[in-house]
């Protein structure tokens, strides 16, 4: 495994691989790895002749009252890992690298990136579009690995790749959940035992919902009452959405066609965690 820190360094290597008719694979991440993260890696050495992986914790993304510094930094356990994965390369660059002196341009996301989490970190989606564009640039990579968690930024990414004309394929790999059903997270390590508990409401939650759409229930909103009182009842310590969506424009759906996406974002204690189930046609 070939870890790269120059973006110089990682050019020569990506027209190595162009120039030997190689197919690149790309998982970007902010590292903290976790079992969810590998099963992006193993998609993309699946789909791909070179697999990358990217660890950057990029600081545009996270708005004036979220600590950038408390977000967890485990270079050498993430790289056991991706060496134990045999990824064939690791893109970490120091922040200088992505973002030089002088660095003023960025991305405007688009119409989807303006609810829900747009909503509650305003400028979180202008930091992810404009380093995903900065790093599928410097990768030249035929495909891109996204987890499902974070289903509002693939929808983000995809738009912005279709609008922009790019040339890398955005995939969609399902999340990846604990035993006892909460969606992975590096944020998890923050939760308490008693916080732990109290999060499980989500996925429980999300499956109930699903189970009724599943079981005939086509009003919307009547699954978003229910869904916003079982995580208040739970004890959360704040619910900032739990939405029946259109997979596609994000919309809030009140008559339910399928497919939809259920959506949930809240705080457990200090951390926040997002969560989603899609519901389609099986």
């Amino acid at each position: 495994m070939e870890v790269i820190e120059l973006k110089s360094g990682l050019s020569r290597r990506v027209a190595d691989w162009r120039r030997s008719g190689k197919r690149i694979g790309v998982v970007p991440t902010m590292g903290a790895l976790h079992a969810g993260h590998i099963s992006l890696v193993t998609a993309a050495k699946q789909a791909s002749d070179v697999s990358v992986v990217t660890l950057f914790v990029n600081p545009t993304q996270f708005g004036p009252t979220e600590d950038l510094s408390k977000y967890p930094r485990t270079l050498q356990d993430d790289l056991r890992q991706l060496a134990n994965a045999q990824v064939d390369a690791v893109f970490a660059p120091l922040e200088s690298e992505v973002y030089p002196t002088g660095f003023s341009t960025f991305i405007e996301p688009p119409d989807v990136a303006r609810q829900w989490e747009g909503t509650f970190r305003s400028t979180h989606f202008r930091g992810v579009a404009t380093v995903v564009l900065k790093l599928l640039n410097l990768t030249q990579a035929d495909k891109a690995f996204f987890g499902q968690k974070d289903f509002q930024q693939i929808c983000v990414v995809k738009r912005m790749v279709d609008d922009l004309n790019m040339p890398t394929e955005i995939v969609s790999c399902p999340t990846v959940r604990e035993s006892d059903g909460l969606a992975m997270s590096s944020r998890n390590r923050f939760l308490s035992a008693d916080e732990r508990r109290i999060a499980l409401a989500i996925p429980r939650t999300l499956a109930a919902a699903e189970t009724d759409i599943r079981t005939g229930q086509r009003n919307g909103t009547s699954i978003m009452t229910t869904m916003s009182q079982s995580m208040l009842d739970s004890g959360v310590t704040q619910l900032d959405y739990a939405v029946v969506a259109d997979p596609i424009s994000l919309g809030v759906v009140n008559e339910i066609r399928l497919p939809v996406v259920l959506l949930v974002a809240a705080l457990v204690g200090p951390t926040r965690l997002i969560d989603n189930v899609l519901v389609k046609d099986k």
